[in-house]
């Protein structure tokens, strides 16, 4: 028996770092505004991982649209490969490479209200540690369902370089979603040693 529970244990603590991303909240304190400072300077200080969250709070004057780099750099949301309004976005990024963030309101991208970062691949877990990986993936990030968070796949692809894949969450859906995982991975282990032992 306590071999059973050891073993669970250790797929709970498994499970666990799995689950759990770092939560990267855009502006910090101030939040997805024009008076949030330099988001450059603020990227240049974080780290993003697969499997982290970008958070976004922002007002209804503001929106999140993730771009492509051409769109980044002239400012145009008139093509975005995702776009949220709400006052909170949470997008989860889910591969390595390079993602872009713009505000889509007239005005506040060229203002500053935009965000370009690199996300690295998970730490390696094989002997010898291994370095984050820094190639890009074949395809754009997928747009989000309007009912759920399941993403689905975008058959039309827009010119310029691959994106890396980003998952929109909802704040509540997300930590839910979390728990949903956790609770299945627990439930999971548990029918595994039941029929171990």
């Amino acid at each position: 028996m306590s071999t059973v529970l050891a073993a669970s244990f250790l797929v709970l603590l498994l499970t666990a770092t799995i689950v759990y991303g770092v939560d990267h909240t855009v502006g910090e304190n101030a939040g997805w505004s024009l008076t949030a400072g330099d988001y450059a300077a603020w990227a240049a200080t974080q780290t993003f991982t697969v499997g982290d969250n970008l958070v976004f709070n922002y007002d209804s004057s503001h929106g999140v649209d993730v771009v492509n780099e051409d769109d980044y750099k002239s400012c145009s949301s008139s093509n975005p490969i995702n776009s949220f309004k709400g006052g909170r976005t949470e997008l989860m990024l889910s591969s390595p490479g390079r993602v872009y963030i713009i505000c889509p309101t007239a005005g506040h991208c060229s203002a500053g209200m935009k965000l370009a970062i690199t996300v690295v691949a998970a730490a390696s877990n094989t002997p010898g540690g291994g370095s984050p990986s820094t190639t890009t993936p074949a395809g754009p990030p997928p747009p989000p369902r309007e009912s759920d968070n399941t993403p689905i796949t975008n058959t039309s692809v827009p010119p310029g370089p691959p994106l890396p894949v980003v998952m929109y969450f909802s704040g509540a859906v997300s930590k839910f979603g979390s728990i949903t995982y956790l609770m299945g991975s627990l439930f999971a282990s548990a029918v595994i040693f039941a029929f171990m032992g």
